[in-house]
């Protein structure tokens, strides 16, 4: 296996198999490259195998009301991309797309389930990181009901700090569009434009196109924590 896309120590299935497992892992596995707004997998689709981010962002995401996007989450290097549609059946329930060119560590559904039968750890991992994205995803349904949508807005350029991390000059490492953002939040584009918009002049962002930087961290968790 490569240490140029795999350390053996960031990758969730590489961080948490049995060691012994890694060689063969390295003959098994699939690494595949996506361009920006690439589709990883979609909706719908039938369900082959699971992907392990190596690098970049990706945007998962399923059809909402409307036509609309509904993103789930945002994952970032070492992170499970597809886990859903194993537990969902044939098809994937979500869509996975590219945020910017990325790389990734397909493993198919036959080995996937070879290593779950032999590996007790990982399949207890495993099993913990469900259990721990069904409660996150319960807040998240909680907090799109009951929450101001100024609230959502804030939390998700929380969640996005917390995700991507920040360059050597304070902005976020990964641009995200305002449309995205909306998506994430379970509002409009132009709601989150005039809140961006409000956010920079009272100084608590600063905006550079796509770019974020986030001056006031302790406002915006206050803007949170009023909403609910």
């Amino acid at each position: 296996m490569s240490a140029e896309t795999c350390n053996l120590s960031s990758c969730f299935l590489c961080a948490n198999c049995i060691p012994a497992w890694r060689e063969l892992i390295a003959v098994k596995k699939e690494t595949t490259h996506f361009k920006k707004g690439e589709l990883i997998f979609k909706e719908g689709d039938k369900v082959n195998g699971i992907f392990f981010l190596y690098s970049g962002a990706v945007k998962v995401h399923k059809q909402w009301v409307d036509q609309k996007e509904l993103i789930i989450r945002f994952t970032r290097q070492g992170d499970i991309l597809g886990h859903r549609g194993l537990a969902a059946g044939d098809l994937y329930p979500v869509s996975a797309t590219a945020l910017i060119a990325s790389e990734a560590c397909f493993i198919s559904n036959a080995f996937l389930e070879t290593i779950l039968q032999a590996d007790h750890t990982f399949t207890y991992r495993l099993m913990q990181l469900y259990s721990s994205e069904l409660q996150k995803a319960e807040m998240r349904m909680r907090n799109l009901a009951l929450m101001e949508v100024k609230g959502r807005i804030a939390e998700t350029l929380l969640k996005l700090l917390d995700v991507f991390g920040i360059d050597a000059e304070g902005y976020m490492t990964v641009p995200v569009t305002r449309q995205d953002i909306a998506a994430y939040a379970g509002t409009t584009y132009e709601t989150v434009f005039k809140f961006l918009k409000t956010l920079t002049t009272d100084k608590i962002i600063s905006a550079d196109g796509k770019s974020i930087k986030i001056n006031a961290e302790n406002k915006l968790r206050k803007i949170v924590k009023n909403a609910k």
